[in-house]
């Protein structure tokens, strides 16, 4: 009986053809958003017999979509791909590389971290052609070799991280049909948004949702604001020095951009439920007013994720939609900024694998795959956008790529006792009623002590 299960299960796997193959998501060939040509230069690559391990921070649904990505370069390629995560995966590597067993390759979304690896001696240069071909292939590119570029152990820059996955926050988040209602018109500048808010404000309305309320970390959608808000009035390079502390937290460049959310924040005409109830609501409630009825506020300021905590059913492009939170007019040199995160490849373990998975980054398919099943955007220029699985995700991707300037998460990249500390109380003392030049004063003495 056993063996005739065994020869049952041999005529079906033939039947079926390769496991492999059946395996990948879009059959090579078929489908006509995708850049098959990737698939048949990656066959050239041999790399039989060898393994690729890779630890990255998707877990759940997003670790099915990047294995289904990884299929296409084990089934092309030969390679055995072995994928790993943890709950507490910046924990783990640091233990992993510590003890002189790292992956081939890490997938990080923190660059401190990165930083933290790179000035040990952990990570292996992707040298200047990759950083090369990151300038000229993505948008905004000498924005994302500054992001991938770190110190090594005797202090010399380097490029070591390989951007791939990004979010945008750049967004303010609003309801087509409230628009026509009232005949509001998407502004493309802020000083367009500026009138924009006077006029909701005459015809009876609010602006603004906002709420800032999130546990213990109650306070970090402020941030957001203000770094929006810096890039839209600072150049980067001013943008730099405030999250190194290279200028301090009241320089005036700071202290200005977070007085103008301020002003925004703590005017009971400019958002839902006047300034009191800012921190008292929680961010994943505060676009709720964008769907009441009559509309309680008209804009919502949050990153692509937000969605997520709209009304159940609610359908995006049609109930609920974005736009880029603009630039100035009055500041063209600026040009068109964006504020978001991503995650960050490096190898910790050279091998050919390794590098072969670098360079397989490189192509649109590796992108266009998980494009096309939701909850990925790229500043890939060379990317077929018809793969995107929304308009949503396109226009974000379009964000993306025609961005000037790309700036991770400025809060993100302080220490954790500032970006995730006194930053952030320090936006509650704001909207509770302290002065932009006294909070930002109390947030440098904070970052004084830790030094």
């Amino acid at each position: 009986m056993r063996k005739m299960l065994l020869l049952s299960a041999a005529f079906v796997a033939l039947a079926l053809g390769a496991p492999a193959q059946a395996e990948l998501k879009f059959k090579p060939g078929e489908d006509p958003r995708f850049n098959w040509a990737n698939y048949e230069e990656l066959k050239k690559v041999d790399l039989k017999g060898e393994t690729l391990s890779i630890f990255g921070p998707w877990r759940g649904e997003d670790e099915g979509l990047i294995r289904t990505v990884l299929d296409y370069f084990s089934e092309a390629t030969g390679a055995e791909v072995k994928y790993s995560s943890s709950e507490n995966y910046e924990q783990q590597i640091v233990i992993d590389t510590q003890a002189g067993s790292p992956p081939n390759i890490a997938v990080l979304p923190q660059p401190g971290l990165i930083q933290d690896l790179a000035s040990k001696g952990l990570l292996t240069p992707l040298g200047d052609d990759t950083a090369n071909w990151i300038k000229d292939n993505y948008g905004a590119g000498q924005s994302w070799v500054d992001l991938g570029t770190f110190k090594d152990k005797d202090g010399k820059p380097g490029f070591f991280a390989f951007p791939y996955k990004a979010d945008v926050k750049s967004l303010v988040w609003y309801s087509p049909d409230n628009f026509e209602e009232a005949d509001y018109e998407v502004p493309k500048t802020q000083e367009e948004l500026a009138e924009l808010e006077k006029q909701i404000i005459a015809d009876g309305g609010t602006p603004w949702c906002i709420g800032l309320g999130s546990g213990g970390a109650t306070g970090w959608p402020a941030t957001d604001w203000v770094e929006d808000i810096m890039l839209r009035t600072q150049t980067p390079e001013t943008y730099d020095k405030w999250v190194k502390n290279e200028i301090p937290f009241n320089d005036p460049a700071v202290v200005n951009a977070i007085d103008i959310f301020g002003k925004i924040a703590t005017d009971d005409k400019m958002v839902d439920g006047g300034a009191k109830a800012v921190a008292a609501t929680d961010f994943r409630d505060s676009p709720k007013g964008l769907f009441s009825v009559p509309p309680k506020c008209y804009l919502h300021h949050q990153a692509s994720f937000i969605p997520t905590f709209f009304p159940e059913g609610t359908e995006i492009g049609q109930d609920a939609d974005f736009f880029y939170f603009p630039a100035y007019a009055a500041k063209p040199d600026l040009g068109t900024p964006v504020l978001g995160a991503g995650t960050l490849a490096m190898i910790t373990k050279d091998s050919k694998s390794a590098r072969a998975f670098i360079e397989f980054l490189k192509m649109p398919l590796a992108h266009e795959i998980w494009m096309a099943q939701g909850g990925f955007v790229t500043p890939f220029k060379s990317v077929n956008k018809d793969a995107y699985a929304s308009d949503a995700l396109k226009k974000q991707g379009e964000i993306l790529a025609e961005a000037s300037t790309f700036r991770f998460d400025g809060s993100d990249l302080m220490p954790g006792k500032i970006g995730a500390g006194a930053f952030w109380t320090g936006m509650i003392d704001l909207v509770g009623g302290k002065s932009a030049q006294d909070v930002a004063t109390d947030i440098q003495k904070s970052w004084d002590a830790i030094k």
